[in-house]
């Protein structure tokens, strides 16, 4: 699974329609919207992209639209580790609307999602197999029950070298492509139904947004360095005649 998303939005209610009857949006008027998401960032146009390529932008990018009651944004900075801890000028900005957030990452396979209505968190879950469950706040929605049911268990595969079970009931990108396409009405990967929206046909605006101060570059390429430090040597594997993993000796790739 490569499926890796970080999306906010606003809208009057069920954001659907409008991405189904979505425009072009007037790029000032999309701009405007951006300076008040990252307030005293340095905003500057960058090329274009659509919603279905667009969803997990690279590192200080941004894509937005406005739509007819609806406004989207898709920025690696909006994936929280708890969603419910949407910063306080973001919740007020979305204020008597319905605000949505979905973040995933199919690296470490996190998922997290958050809903409000009108101010209210109705809904944050994330989770991962290496974090297990971070938040898990309201009731979940009739998406997520068959999830939490057992009905779709992660099957181990043969020949893998971790076959331990599979430390959450689902994989969180199974839920997580199931959360899209309910609150968005389109996924990313996984077979299409006749009624999701067409994501390709719905036309982002690019912006370079940069902290002017340095220091949250700063604290991301430290972050990076970090984790390249400890990280283990990488494990290859490939698949055999009988279907099953085999793992590659480093001196073999």
């Amino acid at each position: 699974m490569g499926a890796k998303t970080a999306l906010l939005a606003f809208a009057d209610g069920d954001i659907r329609p409008a991405l189904r009857g979505a425009t072009r949006s007037e790029r000032a008027e999309t701009e405007a919207l951006v300076r008040q998401v990252h307030p005293g960032y340095l905003v500057e146009p960058a090329d274009d992209n659509t919603l279905f390529e667009g969803t997990y932008p690279p590192d200080d990018f941004m894509y937005a639209t406005v739509l007819a009651g609806a406004e989207l944004y898709c920025d690696r900075r909006l994936m929280l580790d708890r969603p419910s801890e949407l910063p306080e000028h973001l919740r007020e900005a979305g204020a008597g609307r319905r605000i949505i957030i979905h973040g995933m990452h199919s690296g470490v396979d996190w998922l997290g999602f958050a809903v409000w209505e009108d101010g209210v968190l109705v809904r944050s879950l994330s989770l991962s197999p290496d974090g297990g469950i971070q938040e898990n706040i309201g009731k979940p929605y009739d998406f997520e029950l068959p999830y939490w049911a057992g009905e779709h268990p992660v099957e181990p595969v043969p020949g893998w070298h971790n076959q331990d079970p599979y430390p959450l009931p689902f994989h969180p990108l199974d839920l997580g492509e199931e959360a899209l396409r309910a609150l968005f009405g389109f996924i990313i990967e996984g077979r299409p139904s006749p009624d999701d929206i067409d994501a390709d046909a719905v036309h982002l605006h690019g912006f370079r947004v940069t902290d002017p101060s340095g220091e949250e570059q700063a604290a991301r390429e430290a972050a990076y360095a970090w984790a390249l430090q400890n990280m283990g040597p990488p494990r290859r594997y490939r698949m055999g005649p009988d279907g099953t993993m085999h793992e590659v000796s480093p001196d073999s790739y």
